[in-house]
């Protein structure tokens, strides 16, 4: 029963964790992608920059002397989305708008993003240096300990406050999302766009706000998986540059311009790779005496330090044999 309990807390909470995160942030590059048709590469460090606005709330909260039963990260994220959609609209503003008025290719825009990557990464190495931190340096990150009430079990199920704010947000954050796509005016507007840009112009869809709402629920997004990532684990400048790689994958394992999708696609990859480097001999433990072969200390498909190598896997995998994703998004 311990093993199992293991087994949970590892793989379960673990794929539950990561899974949130990949969804929030496929979310947004696949709503990008869907309107627009490029692929937005500066999205992992739109993440980055919204939990370094949070931070920056978080410490004038602090240096306040405001005191909450919740922690300070968690409270400042509404703010913090809004001031990230505000850049997000000011960074389409700036940098994809003029290249979309010129007929730019989304080949050109891609490239554009990379750029706009680059210039995220530099401005906060700028500002705050290379050094790591973390939104507990004041107050402390409460673990959850619960106790089964079964004989001879002693190891308990375990999980962070932080941990427990990512899953209620995103799926507050999922719900919102189904609601406004479904039964608002500009949700359905903006499905119609993804579906046929060209018929949703002569239909009278304003184009121009559904880009500028597309921008904005992409940035609060971000910001939002940004945030809640940084809170699980600390805060650096390059925090989700190397999760950019699996959340596109997400995205494309969902269906690339489907939002449902993306949800799927995050929660299917953030279970493979904790599964992947689960240590399955833990299971095997208990059946070591029927088993005809012994069991080895360490059995992982994938070393921890490679679990990248999963979304590789996954991403070549689903270009081979369905393109369009699970729910038949737009084709790559």
């Amino acid at each position: 029963m311990n093993d199992l309990i293991f087994f949970f807390n590892q793989a379960v909470i673990g794929g539950v964790v990561l899974g949130s995160i990949y969804a929030l942030g496929a979310v947004g590059v696949t709503l990008i992608f869907g309107i627009l048709r490029f692929a937005h590469f500066a999205h992992g460090d739109m993440m980055t920059m919204g939990a370094f606005i949070a931070f920056v709330l978080a410490g004038v909260l602090a240096a306040m002397g405001i005191v909450t039963p919740i922690p300070t990260g968690v409270l400042v994220v509404p703010l913090a989305m809004v001031l990230a959609a505000g850049l997000a609209l000011g960074i389409d503003k700036g940098f994809y708008a003029p290249l979309r008025a010129r007929g730019a290719k989304p080949v050109t825009l891609l490239i554009a993003s990379i750029g706009v990557t680059m210039m995220i990464q530099g401005l906060i190495r700028l500002f705050f240096g290379v050094e790591t931190r973390s939104f507990f340096d004041t107050e402390p990150k409460q673990i959850f300990r619960l106790e089964l009430p079964f004989e001879g079990v002693t190891r308990p199920i375990t999980f962070t406050e932080p941990q427990v704010w990512l899953v209620a947000s995103t799926a507050v954050a999922v719900i919102a999302l189904h609601y406004f796509l479904t039964r608002s005016r500009l949700g359905k507007g903006m499905r119609a766009m993804a579906d046929n840009p060209d018929l949703a112009k002569v239909s009278g869809i304003n184009t121009k706000l559904v880009v500028r709402v597309t921008w904005v629920i992409a940035g609060a997004l971000a910001c939002l998986a940004g945030t809640m990532l940084a809170l699980d684990v600390t805060l650096k400048p390059d925090l989700a540059f190397n999760i950019v790689l699996p959340i596109f994958a997400a995205a494309i394992l969902g269906g690339l311009g489907h939002a449902y999708g993306a949800i799927a696609g995050g929660f299917v990859l953030g279970f493979a790779e904790t599964l992947a480097v689960f240590n399955w001999s833990v299971l095997l433990r208990p059946f070591r005496d029927v088993l005809w072969f012994d069991i080895p200390s360490s059995l992982t498909l994938v070393q921890s330090e490679y679990k990248l190598t999963v979304a590789f896997v996954i991403l070549v995998v689903v270009l081979l044999v369905r393109p369009t994703g699970i729910f038949k998004g737009a084709s790559t």
